[in-house]
């Protein structure tokens, strides 16, 4: 990491070290993860049996179709909701599977 000031603050640091290590793709799969946990609440979490983020596209395994026929209605606005609480696009699209 060459640096570049000596003053840096620490999430610039941290910033700096996620991007010359190529860590973004996994910490995104991360967050992208608690995200949904957090967003869907208790109740779609209990039928939700996979998260997975590929290439923008976030895979989600619900085992109820019920369910996964409901947020498909929805998922526009479930793809806003987790960008801005991911602070970034980071999902462009929803498979609900």
């Amino acid at each position: 990491m060459v640096r570049k000031k000596n003053n840096v603050s620490l999430g610039e640091a941290l910033q700096e070290f996620i991007s010359s290590n190529k860590l973004q793709k996994g910490l995104d799969k991360v967050h992208v993860r608690e995200a949904w946990a957090n967003l869907m609440g208790n109740g779609v979490n209990n039928y939700t049996t996979g998260v997975e983020l590929r290439d923008g596209t976030l895979y989600v395994s619900l085992s109820s179709s019920v369910l996964r026929e409901e947020l498909s209605l929805g998922k526009s606005k479930i793809i806003d909701l987790l960008n801005e609480e991911l602070g970034r696009e980071v999902v462009r699209k929803i498979v609900l599977r």
